[in-house]
């Protein structure tokens, strides 16, 4: 007499061990379900493969934690850390991988870049930088995410997969968080225009020298007669916005004169609004001219041809300073007094700080660069913009 557990093929499959074909797909599903339910738990697909940079957000805790627990090394750790980075690989399911442990052992000859976007400034600035790698033998990935925390968060985990040997990030660019998780992992820092930044964020930070900048343009306007001095600012920007205006207040409260200080916000004025102010000190502030430095370019332009609209005289009567060097400030008449960007000063300081930390002296020196090390203890650098003095400051001869 057969075992009942050799029961024969039925209609829907071969019965194996008293278990229906049926039985075991319907089993096999609910596993799947079970699975698919964990992976969506977890917020990941199976499909892509889990990183570290998953396991660091998931345990909360910093790339350079996660990878000192998986890989064993000998540094102090509690063993509540150890549990909670442990438990998160489980639940997601990392798998180490050994080749490309070995292999990130290794020089990539890849760089890559963070910057908010692709015009103006950051367009050439990330064009000089690549220039500069591909000299040095290195090649650049740009990548923008125009302060969008998702882009952020896929690009980062793109360029630490791609194993780069260095990455270059706007202040802007990155939130405070996510520079956080990649301190003190193996793979370098610039930071550059990241005002108000810790300097310990990063190997170094590369910042434009706007607050000397502002104060220059005030001490300029008031060798030019202006007794009466507008900022025209955009607090959206943050800390580009900050420093730009502390430059400007601090130098106005320095003058040995008494003058007076008026701060316009262009985000919370119409274009008219703005006009109507600014038109008012005139009036009402000062015998000379009005001096105006704008948060950058686009914001002086749109006020200085307002003003030309209105039947005002530039530089008479006010005289307009941009910051950025666009080329419209040059085309336009009257031509527009702004402070040239030195993106080759930036990126050369830049490249030549990170690979010499990388030990490239040779390539560098191959190049035609130079090797750069910082004094003990500095780590940060502030380049100068220039001051280029045109007829809305200037007048016509």
């Amino acid at each position: 007499m057969k075992d009942s557990k050799d029961e024969q093929a039925g209609p829907n499959g071969v019965t194996i061990n008293g278990e229906s074909s049926a039985k075991r797909k319907s089993r096999s599903k609910s596993a799947e379900g079970g699975t698919a339910a964990a992976s969506k738990r977890s917020g990941r697909s199976q499909a892509r493969t889990v990183t570290v940079v998953d396991v660091a957000e998931e345990a909360g805790v910093s790339i350079a934690t996660v990878s000192n627990v998986l890989n064993r090394r000998d540094v102090p750790l509690s063993d509540e850390v150890i549990r909670k980075v442990e438990e998160a690989a489980g639940r997601l399911g990392y798998r180490k991988n050994r080749m490309a442990a070995s292999l990130s052992k290794q020089r990539t000859n890849e760089l890559g870049m963070l910057i908010p976007g692709f015009d103006s400034y950051f367009g050439k600035l990330a064009e000089e930088m690549e220039n500069l790698a591909h000299r040095c033998g290195y090649h650049l990935s740009v990548f923008s995410s125009r302060s969008n925390a998702a882009k952020e968060k896929r690009h980062i985990e793109a360029l630490l997969e791609r194993r780069v040997d260095g990455l270059f990030c706007h202040g802007l660019t990155m939130s405070h968080d996510s520079i956080r998780r990649l301190v003190g992992s193996e793979t370098p820092i610039m930071l550059f225009n990241a005002w108000e930044w810790p300097t310990d964020a990063a190997l170094g930070i590369v910042n434009l020298d706007f607050y000397a900048a502002c104060g220059q343009a005030v001490r300029y306007l008031q060798e030019k007669g202006c007794r009466t001095f507008v900022y025209l600012g955009a607090a959206g920007a943050e800390a580009t916005d900050r420093q730009r205006r502390s430059g400007f207040l601090d130098a106005a409260k320095s003058l040995p004169d008494s003058v007076n200080v008026h701060v316009v916000e262009m985000s919370q004025s119409s274009l008219e609004e703005a006009i109507e102010e600014i038109a008012g000190f005139a009036r009402n502030d000062s015998a000379g001219p009005v001096g105006i430095v704008g948060f950058d370019d686009s914001t002086a332009f749109r006020i200085m041809m307002k003003l030309v609209e209105k039947g005002f005289a530039v530089p008479e009567q006010f005289k307009v300073i941009g910051i950025n060097d666009e080329g419209y400030a040059r085309d336009c008449y009257p031509s527009m007094s702004t402070f040239a960007i030195p993106h080759k000063s930036q990126a050369k300081l830049m490249i030549e700080w990170l690979l010499t930390h990388l030990g490239e002296e040779r390539k560098l020196e191959e190049a035609g660069l130079e090797t750069f090390r910082p004094p003990a203890g500095v780590k940060e650098r502030h380049i100068p913009v220039t001051l280029v003095a045109r007829m809305s400051t200037e007048g016509r001869g």
